[in-house]
């Protein structure tokens, strides 16, 4: 039984953001006044049948938002007047027109369809301009080309191929829909057109009906349907705007001006600035998305193997993340170094992850000094691509930096200041939040969450 009464919100409303991370969904409350109230995180697990898949079931997502949803909303899910979504990019959810998954979802991290990128170097120039972004493996348009090639009866039943958020969306309204900066990350989408380049997916032999709606990430996609209110405790018919992608979110939550750099350290870890279009041609080092703004863009520099490397280590060598961060003021003498190419690497999606220069004197907090300068040395390396070292400070959103011994760290390989923007370990929520207050129309003022 739904337990909010009435059939409209009280006039000072709170706006609800649902950020669909990868191994966790976290959900906030946004005040009129532009600060985040109450919120709530609940996690999952990633399953990995092969080696180099990485998958989950997307009904883990959905039991996951309930439970930060009611915890988060608790007594104040009356006030709610609106939800705003993001999710982490790239990968693929194939569902059925009802929204029920056909099989596991497929994420970013999975490296199975490498082999299907050489059906995009042949797409030629013409193409890859429009396309604007180097192939990768972990993005839809190559996974759809892997599952057309190994499992056609998964295609064959499948009426969507959607983004997380936008699955939860369907889940959430009953209908169908994505927006420019999720659509932008799938290796689908034509830059120059603003919409999907159906005759690109076509060459790749992969079915254009798959792929849902582009609409601005602001505008009321639905409401939300009796059945999804009634196990969140919410409303039902309570407007669920578009939302964005994760990224394009967090630009929007932390509010990166043109000229800055955004940090966000993660599962993987994220470099971006603003930029003024695609720019010529591809950069193999960058990717250049959509943000959640009217023909806005940005450039990322992004690191699949950051949190995912530093998990592994924690994981195998029975370390708590203390111990780890801990090893970032070890100075031992001749430290190993460590390639943290765990996941396949953008730009490097044959590399091996691997430590070197071992040596019988070494134990257990040299490796993990090492994982630390490993990963921190990649993320230098994304930096330097957006921004000449020792200039720029950059920006920290996401809970990946918060310890002040890795932020010492990061900060002498990167050789130039972190500026920690508060709130960040939320920004990607706060920009979901803040998707649903323009959506209905509020004026939220720019206040930082925290």
């Amino acid at each position: 039984m739904n337990s909010i009464p009435g059939d409209s919100p009280p006039s000072a409303p709170f706006f609800l953001g649902i950020d669909l991370g990868t191994g966790s969904v976290k959900a906030a409350l946004l005040a009129p006044d532009g600060r985040l109230g109450s919120v709530a995180t609940s996690g999952y697990v990633l399953s990995s049948p092969e080696a180099s898949w990485s998958e989950i079931d997307p009904r883990l997502w959905w039991d996951a938002v309930v439970h930060a949803v009611r915890r988060c909303a608790g007594d104040q899910a009356h006030r709610v007047a609106a939800i705003g979504l993001s999710g982490q990019m790239h990968g693929v959810v194939l569902t059925g027109a009802d929204g029920e998954p056909v099989r596991p979802a497929m994420l970013w991290p999975d490296a199975r369809a490498v082999t299907e990128l050489d059906r995009y170097a042949a797409l030629g120039v013409d193409a890859h301009r429009r396309l604007a972004n180097p192939p990768m493996p972990g993005a839809a348009g190559p996974m759809l080309a892997w599952l057309g090639e190994f499992e056609p009866p998964a295609l064959a039943r499948a009426r969507w191929a959607l983004q997380p958020k936008d699955w939860l969306r369907l889940r959430l309204t009953g209908r169908a829909a994505t927006d420019p900066s999720d659509a932008a990350g799938t290796l689908l989408y034509d830059f120059d057109a603003d919409d999907w380049a159906s005759d690109i997916a076509a060459r790749l032999g992969i079915r254009p009906d798959l792929l849902a709606p582009v609409q601005p990430s602001a505008r009321q996609a639905g409401g939300l349907l009796p059945g999804p209110a009634d196990a969140l405790g919410l409303r039902p018919g309570t407007p669920v705007v578009t939302g964005a992608a994760d990224t394009a979110a967090a630009i929007l939550g932390t509010g990166l001006a043109p000229g800055g750099i955004q940090l966000t350290i993660g599962t993987g870890a994220q470099v971006v600035a603003l930029t003024d279009g695609i720019g010529a041609a591809p950069d193999p080092r960058t990717n250049v998305f959509r943000t959640a703004t009217p023909d806005g863009h940005y450039r990322l520099a992004a690191i699949v193997n950051a949190g995912l490397a530093l998990e592994w280590a924690v994981r195998v060598f029975g370390a708590t993340w203390d111990e780890l961060y801990a090893a970032a003021d070890h100075h031992g003498a001749d430290t190993p170094s460590f390639q943290p190419h765990l996941a396949p690497e953008r730009g490097a999606p044959g590399a091996a992850g691997s430590f070197s220069d071992l040596k019988v004197g070494h134990g257990r907090t040299d490796l993990l000094h090492a994982v630390l300068v490993g990963v921190a040395d990649a993320i230098a390396e994304a930096v330097d691509v957006l921004a000449e070292r020792g200039g720029t400070p950059v920006r920290t959103a996401g809970g990946g930096a918060r310890d002040p011994r890795w932020r010492r760290m990061l900060e002498r390989v990167l050789d130039r200041p972190l500026e920690h923007v508060a709130g960040a370990d939320a920004a990607s929520v706060r920009g979901a939040a803040l998707l649903a207050a323009e959506g209905m129309g509020a004026a939220v003022p720019d206040v930082p969450s925290g």
